[in-house]
């Protein structure tokens, strides 16, 4: 890092990426740029004293204010700015960036109409093929949609059924023509498949069916059945957004709002194919104190569209305008090798599709549930950078040095993300030891999956500052805190069940709250799921290594020995992997021809 005055004598005229930095070290802020002297030159007043251009009390005159470093990184071309930009905002979270974590792949259905009996298919990849034709994407209700076809339309059921020679169940169930035995003609085969195609489109035919079917169940009874039914048909209905848009053309577009509520905002994507709406969804985000539409729109799109391999929309439709429109849209087009344009369009159909977006996105606002009190209050007790809407969650847990794991659980806006957790198998024998590797894990995936808002660490001040040395190197902008059991005398004091909890954070305070303080009692929800979580992972992974001991103890080889191959290669897959010479040269040759002989290593 370098002193703000320093870098601005030497700036390249390159694109890249700057950041900002305070006093402390911790990141501010990151942009990117089309000409760096230009860009990061214009947020100053050059004449001595050298002082913001921006007024205090805007997001950038904040950041500015705090600011006391500088570093910038020179790249190819302004796409690659974009990317990099978004990448590290992602990775590291700075203080007066807008973090938008929706960055999801979305599924296709996807037909072969090349095949003699096509079959329809769940893709999240779309691949240029002259016959592959594609439906979607579906942010939800994909395989509800797919199923519902298959029950509806006697289509092939699996792929292993073309490999038959002889009719199975599903012919004697009326769910298959059985082409395999030549009893439907290829084209009446293609009739049915083109009635299943219409009702991807037009899914009102498909839920009258469900509809007709549920009914049906339910005057029989089976009522489990009909409930299946049910639940797929609204996972079905959810999917489209009715509109009164009449296109005459088959015109396929990809529609994106944002808007920003009082408390949060929300994100609305529209897919448009051959002229229909074929689905939609939203999703919220939090932090609208700093929000800024050209990152929002900057930061969804590049999140939609970075890991797609094509796409059948040329034209994605904004409904806002925003700075870095055009760098977005080529840099789209570069990922995609396609020419996107993205428009913000005035008047005529396509404005008021942006309109219709952004009608949904309103609504949307105006259902969000009231915000709960807690976050809030967490944020000002113990005085933290944001209100922690996000919090993840670490413990470890062994037995004797066996059978050690890390796990991370996950709270998001008042519920447990359990698509979320993580957990990590561990070499590291001991319990600070065992928590660097956990979390060094996870920052390492923070490329991938965003960092939350805040950590809770299990654990006391000496793992509260490993995590923060840890954010610290790797840079990274986030709140931690610990929480552990009073310790008197050294030991931790469970007499009577009468224990404490404490919480530290890394500013140095310590609390220690009333047993009855609902703060205290949030925190400790949050240290108990992740226990309860890494409690169940150590035990699943103790069975199967004590299975593993039985085995070798069968084999011949005593524990002492065991635990010797153990304390070496660190897990059973490794002593696996192992060579003869190896294990011979840790423990002797009789021991050695035995795992050769069992086939537990290789010959």
């Amino acid at each position: 890092m370098h002193k703000i005055d320093e870098v601005l004598k030497s700036l390249p005229k390159e694109p890249g990426v700057y950041q900002y930095f305070d006093a402390n070290g911790r990141l501010l802020y990151v942009g990117k740029a089309k000409n760096l002297n230009n860009r990061v030159k214009s947020y100053w007043f050059l004449t001595p004293p050298i002082r913001p251009k921006h007024p205090q009390g805007t997001r950038i005159g904040k950041m500015l204010t705090q600011a006391e470093f500088l570093d910038y990184i020179v790249v190819n071309s302004e796409e690659d700015a974009l990317i990099l930009e978004n990448s590290l905002i992602k990775q590291l979270k700075p203080k007066y960036n807008i973090l938008l974590r929706d960055d999801k792949t979305y599924p296709y259905i996807v037909v072969d109409e090349k095949a003699d009996f096509p079959r329809f298919e769940i893709t999240r990849r779309v691949i240029k093929g002259a016959k592959l034709k594609y439906y979607g994407p579906f942010p939800s209700g994909a395989k509800a949609l797919l199923e519902s076809l298959y029950d509806f339309y006697p289509l092939v059921q699996k792929k292993s059924c073309l490999n038959g020679v002889k009719a199975c169940l599903f012919y004697e169930i009326g769910k298959c023509l059985a082409p395999c035995e030549g009893r439907v003609s290829k084209e009446d085969y293609a009739k049915i498949v083109q009635e299943a195609k219409k009702a991807i489109v037009n899914r009102k035919v498909l839920i009258e069916k469900m509809q007709e079917r549920m009914m049906f169940l339910a005057e029989n009874e089976r009522f489990e059945e009909a409930s299946k039914v049910r639940d797929k048909m609204l996972a079905i209905e959810s999917l489209q957004i009715k509109s009164g848009i009449d296109f005459a053309s088959r015109a396929n577009y990809d529609i994106f709002a944002i808007e920003q509520g009082k408390n949060r905002g929300v994100v609305v994507k529209i897919f448009m194919r051959d002229g229909k709406i074929i689905s939609s969804t939203h999703s919220y985000f939090r932090n609208t104190e700093i929000f800024d539409t050209n990152e929002a729109y900057k930061q969804v799109i590049l999140s939609h569209y970075k890991n797609l391999t094509g796409i059948e929309s040329k034209t994605i439709i904004v409904a806002s305008d925003f700075e870095d429109l055009e760098s977005t849209q080529q840099t789209i087009s570069t990922i995609l090798s396609q020419n996107i344009k993205i428009e913000h369009p005035k008047s005529g159909n396509k404005a008021k599709l942006a309109q219709l977006a952004l009608l949904n996105a309103n609504e949307l606002l105006k259902q969000e549930k009231n915000d709960s009190k807690i976050e809030l209050e967490i944020k000002e007790l113990l005085s933290l950078e944001r209100a922690p809407y996000r919090i993840e969650t670490f413990d470890n847990s062994h037995m004797m040095g066996q059978a050690t794991v890390g796990a991370m659980v996950v709270w998001d806006d008042g519920t447990w993300d359990k698509t979320s957790y993580r957990q990590y198998e561990l070499q590291a024998k001991d319990e600070y030891a065992q928590m660097k590797e956990t979390l060094t894990r996870r920052v390492e995936s923070f490329a991938k999956n965003s960092p939350p808002d805040l950590w809770v660490i299990d654990g006391g001040a000496t793992l509260l500052k490993l995590a923060v040395e840890i954010l610290n190197k790797n840079r990274v902008n986030l709140d931690v805190i610990a929480i552990a059991k009073e310790k008197l005398d050294a030991k931790v004091h469970r007499a009577k069940g009468a224990a404490k909890d404490i919480i530290y954070t890394q500013n140095g305070e310590v609390f220690d709250l009333k047993p009855t303080d609902k703060r205290l009692i949030f925190i400790q929800r949050l240290r108990d799921e992740a226990h309860r979580f890494a409690i169940t992972y150590h035990k699943k992974k103790k069975r199967k290594e004590d299975m593993k001991i039985s085995l070798y103890e069968v084999k011949g080889i005593g524990k002492a020995t065991l635990q010797k191959l153990l304390n070496y290669f660190g897990t059973f897959e490794e002593v696996e992997k192992a060579s003869f010479e190896e294990i011979e040269k840790i423990t002797n040759k009789k021991v050695a021809n035995s795992l050769k002989n069992a086939n537990i290593i290789e010959k």
